[in-house]
């Protein structure tokens, strides 16, 4: 197994987290703010802004709470307050599914971390999802992309194979201790979002799965019991909206949290792209429902009104 490990993103912004402190001794906090400023002029602190301001404000009623209070600009950025390595996952050290590639976030000073698998569609290859892993844990998450047994693999295949990849990562992955195991998620685009619904049927302790312009021929979930996020795109013409994506999410429970997004002036391939929409309500949903963030709440209710990038969205306000 090849491991390599990427440049730590260079902070762009300071994050306030929302505390109110009260100083109770000015003297003794006059000493520990010039120890820390000397520890970082020395090179013996190597914290960033947003991880310094991160890790003293984390709320103690949330043991799952990662990274500093989200904002407009840090789900929408294309990384988060998380440095990230990754490792190559060959096909031939694993089984029930092609191998992929790992991204994590590389320090353990947060504890353990959510993880996510994600699946190409029809015909691709990880190369087309390769944006969600450093986009993804860069934000606080384990995150595998996966390559399918085949280019040709019909949808609960890739169900399957994104099932399996969650076990490689919990259970044989070189940064398993990293990751909760009650904490997963799936996502995929096309049949691979149509797996990631097979997945989430099959696994119903699941705590998250987003279908990306998801294709499949069952369009009806009601047996799905974990929190959904249904991305559409309105120029689709592989899985248009109406035959896939409506079906999918007018299917699922009506007390289920869930949601349905569709994407404006896109077409079926726009999530094997870098797009700002589907990562800040990627990244809000995988938030609020595989770390149990709160915070995240914002972004997905009110529920957001039709814009430039959104053609439509409906859903319901995620149960407290």
């Amino acid at each position: 197994m090849q491991q390599q490990h990427a440049q730590p993103p260079t902070p762009t912004r300071t994050r306030t987290a929302r505390r109110t402190w009260t100083v109770r001794n000015p003297a003794a906090l006059a000493v520990a703010t010039a120890g820390l400023f000397a520890a970082l002029v020395s090179g013996t602190a190597t914290a960033t802004p947003a991880a310094t301001a991160a890790h003293p404000v984390r709320a103690a009623a949330n043991p799952y709470e990662r990274g500093p209070a989200p904002t407009v600009a840090s789900v929408e950025a294309p990384l988060g307050p998380y440095a990230v390595s990754r490792i190559t996952v060959a096909r031939s050290s694993v089984s029930g599914f092609g191998g992929g590639t790992v991204h994590y976030p590389t320090s353990t000073a947060d504890g353990t971390f959510g993880a996510v698998a994600v699946s190409p569609g029809f015909t691709g290859t990880q190369s087309s999802i390769a944006w969600y892993g450093p986009r993804l844990a860069s934000q606080g998450f384990v995150v595998l992309t996966i390559d399918t047994l085949t280019g040709l693999d019909q949808p609960a295949s890739r169900g399957r194979q994104l099932l399996a990849a969650l076990d490689y990562l919990t259970g044989e992955s070189a940064v398993r201790g990293r990751i909760d195991r009650t904490r997963l998620g799936v996502m995929g685009h096309s049949m691979g979002g149509g797996g990631s619904l097979e997945a989430a049927k099959s696994r119903t302790s699941l705590k998250a799965a987003i279908p990306l312009t998801g294709w499949n021929l069952d369009t009806t979930w009601p047996e799905v019991r974990t929190p959904t996020l249904v991305v559409g795109a309105d120029g689709d013409t592989v899985a248009p909206v109406a035959a896939h994506s409506e079906p999918f999410y007018a299917s699922l429970p009506g007390t289920l949290d869930k949601a349905y997004l569709e994407l404006k002036g896109a077409v079926h391939r726009t999530p094997i792209t870098a797009n700002t929409t589907i990562a800040k309500y990627s990244v809000s949903w995988l938030k609020r429902f595989i770390d149990n963030d709160t915070r995240y709440e914002r972004f997905l209710c009110p529920l957001p009104a039709p814009g430039p990038t959104i053609a439509e969205y409906r859903g319901n306000c995620p149960h407290t």
